[in-house]
């Protein structure tokens, strides 16, 4: 691709508008719009100039200045917009120096590729997110001083309040796959697959999950990080578009339900040198020894990671030990409470691959794919042994046994606590800064955790108020 094959498309399609997108630092979308005919071959040196002040975690008022510079390597029509609209994914450049934005996420993930390469361990890491999703009929909230709500309908739900009769039930945490008419949502997710393949995203399928309420599953096929944090990106969009049409609202919040199942993002990945997968080999579960590195470079940085990865304080209400959810801090062919889990479907050396699980789809994931990727070089480049597999049922250990088991950080301050004991990792090659470091812990700090903290929550009003 190169800037003229973007011209000729954009005069074929006869497109109007041009539609810029880019990812603040928490991981939200955003979109400008100019008119086509400012879209010459000099926009992609010189960019476009806009004000990044009113973002989160991005630029003082005094800084606001940045440039979104195209990138051509990707371009597509936007399906729900009337007028033909070209849109490309944007980097942020700064407008004096024209480097990259200190805290653009895109470039983060740019610079981890490109030292993956300079390493000379590997060419490509490829990704492989899974991420889970709930659609609801309504959502309502409110937060004031005296008066605090929330309210979710979902006619599958058994908790349903709509009134309607004559629709099936989905049972708490039994919800994985069954057949329509139960199954309420598959014409929905098979709308948002062929959206999503009209893109170029490679729908591979899509099922019910396991909670209630209109939990989804829509897998699309792995990628390098960077493609793959860009199809996240344009996969949320398309999850949310569609469902609005549908006259209902999807939600990647990884714990929505009181006692069901949260949303996770596994993500599936591995490394490739030329035409070589690195990750096939002859010890545990057909791991190489590479392979074997790199988990145990994920598992020692694993509690940081999760600043990035697990990055809300709803993530920790999915992440609690003793419901299956992937909290110890061990690898296993078997076990799908710990944390990494090498998937066994195939032989194939080409299909030899690692699944970290404490991720969610709540993560900007330019941010939380370069962080796993850093964490798994450095156990490459340290030769950090993961120690033995965790194939035993968890539930049936003795206390003594499961005692010795790390876990993952219990609430996002914990994990906030990790990345500041343990962030030199992410700063090799300057792939991370100390001040994207630093503004990520700040912001999550003071925009999200202290929030929480300061806040009463109706519960405590059922256990204390005749305390």
């Amino acid at each position: 691709m190169d800037p003229k094959t973007v011209l000729r498309f954009a005069v074929d399609q006869q497109v109007k508008f041009l539609d810029l997108r880019f990812t603040d630092l928490v991981g939200q979308w955003h979109h400008i719009t100019f008119p086509i005919g400012q879209l010459t071959e000099d926009s992609f040196n010189e960019g476009f100039g806009f004000d990044a002040s009113s973002l989160r975690g991005w630029a003082a008022i005094s800084e606001s200045d940045m440039i979104l510079l195209p990138d051509y390597r990707r371009f597509w029509i936007d399906p729900f917009f009337e007028e033909p609209t070209l849109c490309m994914f944007a980097d942020i450049l700064d407008p004096i120096t024209k480097e990259s934005y200190v805290y653009d996420p895109r470039a983060v993930a740019r610079r981890a590729e490109n030292y993956l390469q300079s390493t000379a361990i590997a060419d490509v890491a490829m990704f492989g997110p899974e991420a889970e999703f709930f659609v609801f009929d309504k959502v309502r909230y409110r937060n004031d001083p005296n008066f605090t709500f929330y309210e979710i309908d979902s006619k599958e739900g058994s908790w349903n309040s709509s009134g309607e009769d004559n629709n099936y039930r989905v049972r708490t945490k039994e919800g994985y796959v069954p057949a329509p008419p139960i199954d309420s949502l598959h014409d929905l997710r098979s709308e948002i697959a062929l959206n999503l393949m009209s893109l170029g995203i490679e729908a591979e399928c899509h099922h019910h999950e396991v909670a209630s309420g209109g939990q989804c599953e829509i897998d699309f096929r792995f990628s390098s990080l960077l493609n793959t944090a860009d199809n996240i990106m344009l996969f949320k969009y398309v999850v949310r578009n569609t469902t609005h049409i549908y006259g209902k609202i999807a939600t990647f919040m990884p714990k929505p339900i009181y006692g069901d199942n949260g949303s996770g993002m596994h993500c599936h990945q591995s490394l490739w040198k030329g035409e070589k997968p690195l990750f096939a080999g002859d010890e545990y579960a057909g791991l190489s020894k590479t392979a074997l590195y790199y988990i145990g470079g994920l598992l020692k940085h694993a509690p940081a990671i999760a600043a990035f990865a697990a990055p809300t304080t709803n993530s920790y209400k999915r992440l609690v030990p003793g419901f299956e959810a992937p909290v110890n801090l061990a690898y296993s062919r078997r076990n799908r409470s710990a944390a990494i889990r090498i998937p066994m479907y195939s032989q194939s050396p080409k299909s030899k691959r690692i699944e970290f699980r404490p991720p969610d789809p709540s993560c900007n994931p330019y941010l939380a794919f370069s962080a796993m990727l850093m964490a798994g070089l450095d156990g490459i480049q340290n030769k950090i042994d993961p120690g033995e597999p965790l194939d035993k049922d968890i539930y049936d250990l003795p206390p003594e046994e499961l005692k010795g088991v790390p876990s993952l950080p219990g609430s996002l301050e914990e994990a906030l606590k990790a990345l500041e004991n343990d962030s030199e990792f992410l700063l090799k090659g300057d792939v991370f800064t100390e001040e994207l470091v630093s503004r990520w812990i700040a912001y999550k700090r003071s925009k999200e955790v202290v929030v929480m903290q300061q806040r009463p929550h109706p519960m405590e009003f059922a256990l204390y108020l005749d305390i």
